[in-house]
């Protein structure tokens, strides 16, 4: 293998598929990147054996080959590097020396041939999506996900086709966010499928503000074709609860409020609260909503905001962290909340397919 390569594409080609290599890997060759020089371009491959990335940048290639090299060693080393080309020039054992200036590093690589062969996804469906859109869905439930390893299904991030909808649910079995888009067009039969949350984390990491993201779903795997990158993943087996279940039917008391407004007086209200049993309580009155939270150790909270509720009073109380999470990524202006009574299922919505639905807590 020889060429000579941009130090900047191939840093951010490295930094795209070093993340999923962990400090313990049961093989060696599973802590390298699988480096392929064919013709005008390198191919950088990595994998735990769950989830595997896949990335292509050009380079000027004299004499073809390929290797394995320590990912994170090897990210060090290019990040360090003063130039802006560098030169790799590697012999039979498989080690490369990397030239930058007066620089000089010889790393020691491992086999090719030992690196896992990637496996082949025959496509169920295929769908087409803007890759800031899908980014902008994912942010929006996964920190839903359940991470109690007791209900694997619920570890991952359900995909759903259904008549010309693309539904994304998450929930840990104590609140639940989802997200409809219609999609103009999808090839293949309609189903489900679990993404597994990290592998729905990794897919955030490589989306870009432009381009589409092409999404094919076999059986037990997925592919993500992000640009010049492919992220492959096992999907969770198991069949995803029923989540339309958990969501009233109706509801009897509604109220629009200013979603910024409403984020802002909750994160302040919330500084009071010193562990997870702790709640914000919300009074409903008909021109006005009371925020309220207190601790033992830090004393207590209390801000009101003007709405237009008109019904009668109402309280309920809510976890602060579970209340608080949907607003980290809603760009929305307004949020709707619907409810019924102050233990039942509350349901909040915003933007576009938004909907987030949490259990109230029982407060003294």
């Amino acid at each position: 293998m020889k060429l000579s390569i941009s130090r900047e594409k191939f840093l951010d080609a490295l930094q795209k598929v070093t993340s999923i290599i962990g400090s313990r890997s049961t093989l060696p060759v599973l802590a390298n990147v699988l480096i392929e020089a064919v013709k005008d371009k390198i191919t950088l491959t990595t994998t735990d054996l769950e989830v595997r990335i896949t990335t292509e940048i050009e380079a000027k290639v004299e004499e073809n080959g390929k290797t394995t090299l320590p990912a994170k060693k090897l990210l060090s080393v290019v990040r360090e590097l003063p130039g802006d080309e560098l030169d790799l020039n590697g012999d039979d054992n498989h080690h490369i020396s990397i030239q930058c200036g007066k620089s000089l590093f010889k790393l020691l690589g491992l086999a090719p041939d030992d690196f896992p062969q990637p496996v082949t996804i025959t496509p169920v469906r295929s769908i087409k999506i803007p890759q800031m859109e899908l980014a902008r869905i994912l942010g929006q439930i996964s920190y839903s996900v359940s991470i109690d390893d007791s209900r694997k299904v619920l570890n991952g991030i359900l995909f759903s086709i259904k008549e010309n909808t693309f539904t994304s649910v998450a929930t840990d079995g104590k609140r639940l966010a989802l997200v409809e888009k219609v999609i103009e067009k999808y090839e293949g039969e309609e189903g489900d499928s679990i993404v597994p949350s990290r592998s729905a984390n990794e897919l955030v990491r490589l989306l870009q503000k432009e381009g589409d993201v092409l999404v094919d779903i076999g059986e037990n795997q997925a592919s993500f074709k992000v640009g010049n990158t492919v992220m492959m993943t096992k999907l969770v087996e198991g069949n995803y609860p029923n989540y339309r279940q958990v969501i009233p039917t109706s509801f009897s008391k509604k109220v629009q409020i200013s979603t910024s407004a409403f984020a802002s007086a909750l994160r302040r209200v919330s500084l009071v609260v010193s562990d997870s049993s702790s709640f914000v309580k919300m009074t409903f009155n008909k021109t006005s909503l009371v925020l309220y939270a207190s601790s033992s150790e830090f004393g207590e909270s209390k801000e009101s905001m003007d709405i237009e509720y008109g019904g009668p009073e109402l309280n309920i109380s809510f976890n602060p962290v579970f209340l608080s999470d949907p607003f980290k990524n809603l760009d929305a202006d307004k949020i709707t909340l619907q409810m019924n009574d102050g233990y039942s299922p509350v349901a909040i919505s915003a933007g576009e397919g938004f909907l987030y639905v949490i259990m109230p807590v029982r407060s003294k």
